[in-house]
């Protein structure tokens, strides 16, 4: 159930706090994905939420999609590639800013909800990537690409290595590094900061800000949601993702 894999609460601040939380890895099905596009939506409706905070505990942040439930049945991906899509637009789209307090392994949807932050705060221990080719499938190049530049991105995506913290900051990726223990610390601290201001003016800040970025990030992303599902079927798609459960090497 989506209400097992991640919960909520607001702060007397105005500041609404939501944890990833699906051990060992927080890798969401497509349960967990549309209802956390559906919560991330209705905390910026909700008149006293001034800004979200979206952070997780176990091993990392998030490991993006359940992979061994798309590999017992493939046809979830359209349900996933929507939950998806939701949840980086409720992120983006959200009238209120949104701070991803990340540590550990960020990874595909991770990638995705900092890509659609306003703010993401790293903890020292969090390392960035995006190898959907070696999970058969597409995405999540439009939100890394709103972190890193294009060269950076396309080596990432290409080769699916994974970048550190103190790099990401180095490129300007990230807001800021800080030890793990001081993470949430950090990110409710920033939070409370915005949250202080007149939410009148923050919430048409934040529409002002994505007005003024050059070009739509959905449409990016959806694009690239198109060329997921040619890759699903690919029968070379199917083995990744099998080689992913069986932890084996993928055979080409």
């Amino acid at each position: 159930m989506s209400e097992q894999q991640f919960h909520s609460h607001i702060h007397d601040s105005g500041v609404a706090e939501l944890v990833i939380d699906r051990a060992p890895v927080n890798a969401l099905n497509a349960a967990g994905w549309n209802g956390l596009a559906a919560e991330i939506a209705a905390l910026g409706q909700r008149p006293e939420v001034r800004v979200i905070v979206i952070r997780a505990e176990n091993r990392g942040f998030c490991a993006g999609v359940d992979i061994k439930e798309l590999a017992a049945n493939d046809k979830l991906i359209v349900s996933v590639n929507a939950g998806n899509y939701a949840t980086f637009k409720a992120v983006h789209r959200n009238p209120v800013p949104v701070i991803a307090a990340v540590h550990g392994f960020v990874l595909g949807g991770g990638i995705g909800i900092c890509g659609a932050a306003d703010i993401v705060i790293a903890a020292d221990d969090a390392t960035f990537g995006l190898p959907e080719v070696d999970r058969g499938a597409m995405g999540g190049a439009a939100h890394l690409q709103r972190m890193f530049g294009v060269q950076k991105t396309r080596y990432l995506f290409f080769t699916g290595e994974m970048i550190g913290a103190a790099e990401a900051l180095r490129l300007g990726a990230i807001e800021r590094v800080v030890a793990r223990a001081a993470l949430r610390d950090t990110a409710l601290e920033i939070a409370a900061k915005i949250a202080a201001k007149s939410p009148a003016m923050i919430r048409i800040a934040k529409e002002a800000l994505n007005g003024i970025e050059d070009g739509n990030l959905e449409d990016k992303y959806r694009w690239e949601q198109g060329f997921t599902l040619q890759a699903y079927m690919s029968p070379d798609s199917a083995e990744t993702r099998q080689a992913f459960v069986d932890k084996r090497d993928a055979k080409f």
